[in-house]
């Protein structure tokens, strides 16, 4: 047998040569990271003075923070299936909330299948059916912690099978009833609250135990970074955090108001993305499936409805959607009005929305909590409280907000004549939107209990 003797030099190039190629043949792994009914301005990263936010605000600084990033519909199912499907909710037929995406729907899982991906799941599921939604599921999806157990084991199996990951981490948190974390932590006489809050003592206790529990999410979003880092994957992860729709406040969750709409997003990629960059390109939840198809090396298919944000990811474009979407059904939500269907379109400027029933009265679960009662009560004697209490449940058929001048929506515009054309272009546009989607309006919506039940049915 013959015997090689290279130089201590001629070995560390070597040695370095090989190492290059190996990671760069080493295909990234894809981690998400997804909160539970949180406003994107309730963490420190995006301007809360109160929460308490280190893990999260930190990662903000290791990547790329985007200001302007929106789901399709403000509710659970239908904003999951939008996540991993890269289809909106009405094509997909998961519009209603507790819904099905149609059979033959592909979703992630089936789109980096072809490129050796394994795609897991731990924690929150509410998608369905499986055949669309095949993802290696991990734990129990109705415990209220999340088995960070699973995380490690699936991890490490990575390690030894050599295979590229794309791995769905979904909290509980803080969806209410808010249990989890330390409200002590927070002075509740001094916690800012939003303009559109009635400020009563009822308000401000259950504020503080919201804040507790994002408190209590970003520690559980520390412990899924720790287990990348001990499994070695931290460099060659690109890593997402969003958080999902608003919160379960007024104005917030199953809404088509920016606050209901909007979500944090925060994606971190060393050697990839610049650290502490913001960008306020507007994108979309439909926009990470595409992403992830090209972070993979795939052409997404046509059927999609989102745009790979990549190039702004990798410094490359600062800009990417002109409009932004969304919806909203009432049947199927927890005390939700029988019919109350919302649609809405948001340009860099302006968010015009679409009330299809403004005659009925608009309701859901938060009605009957003791948050909004205080509203009520108060009302009576503080016109204010009243104003408030009664613009959450009566809208009317149209509604326009200058969106950079009132960020939170607070002075519609649609009657005013002087934004007449602003009025009339995104109605135009929202329309032909609607179009694109077969979504037919209040046909669709008075279709949804049939839809949830069909599917229901033949779950």
């Amino acid at each position: 047998m013959k015997q090689f003797a290279l130089g201590t030099g001629a070995l560390m190039l070597c040695s370095v040569a090989i190492a290059q190629n190996v990671k760069e043949s080493q295909q990234p792994n894809i981690l998400l990271f997804l909160a539970d009914d949180c406003t994107y301005r309730d963490l420190g990263c995006y301007g809360s003075t109160d929460v308490i936010t280190p893990t999260i605000d930190n990662f903000a600084k290791e990547g790329m923070q985007f200001s302007r990033c929106f789901q399709a519909t403000a509710m659970s199912s239908p904003t999951r299936s939008n996540l991993y499907t890269g289809i909106y909710p009405v094509k997909s037929g998961a519009y209603p909330n507790h819904t099905f995406a149609k059979e033959g729907t592909n979703s992630i899982v089936q789109y980096l299948a072809p490129k050796g991906y394994k795609t897991g799941l731990l924690g929150k599921t509410h998608i369905n059916p499986r055949s669309v939604f095949p993802f290696e599921y991990l734990g129990d999806d109705n415990a209220d912690d999340l088995d960070f157990s699973k995380m490690d084991e699936f991890l490490s199996k990575s390690s030894t099978d050599k295979k590229p990951f794309c791995f769905y981490v979904c909290s509980h948190q803080p969806h209410g009833p808010y249990t989890k974390g330390d409200p002590s932590k927070y002075d509740k006489s001094k916690v800012k609250l939003p303009p559109y809050f009635v400020d009563t003592k009822e308000t401000r206790a259950e504020f503080v135990k919201y804040l507790a529990e994002i408190n209590y999410l970003d520690g559980e979003f520390a412990q899924a970074l720790e287990l990348l880092k001990k499994h070695g994957f931290s460099d060659n992860t690109i890593v997402i955090f969003v958080t999902e729709q608003g919160n379960s406040f007024p104005f917030s969750k199953w809404t088509c108001y920016g606050t209901g709409l909007q979500s944090a997003f925060l994606a971190r990629w060393p050697g990839k993305i610049k650290p502490a960059t913001k960008s306020d390109a507007m994108i979309e939840y439909v926009d990470v499936v595409p992403t992830f198809m090209e972070i993979a090396g795939l052409k997404p298919p046509k059927v999609l409805d989102g745009k790979s944000i990549l190039p702004v990811l990798l410094g490359k474009e600062t800009t990417h959607k002109q409009f932004v979407y969304g919806i909203q059904t009432t049947r199927g939500i927890l005390d939700g009005s029988d019919y109350y269907g919302i649609r809405t379109v948001r340009s860099e400027k302006y968010r015009y929305i679409l009330n299809f029933s403004p005659e009925a009265t608009f309701n859901n679960g938060i009605i009957k909590g003791t948050t909004f009662q205080s509203w009520v009560k108060m009302g009576k004697t503080d016109p204010k409280a009243k104003e408030l209490a009664n613009k959450y449940q009566h809208r009317p058929a149209e509604e326009l907000y200058d969106v950079v001048n009132d960020p939170f929506e607070m002075n519609n515009l649609a009657e005013n004549p002087k934004y007449s054309n602003e009025k009339k272009v995104l109605n135009k546009k929202l329309r032909l939107w609607m179009k694109s989607q077969g979504d037919k309006g209040q046909q669709t919506e008075l279709e949804a209990n049939e839809h949830l039940f069909k599917n229901l049915k033949n779950k």
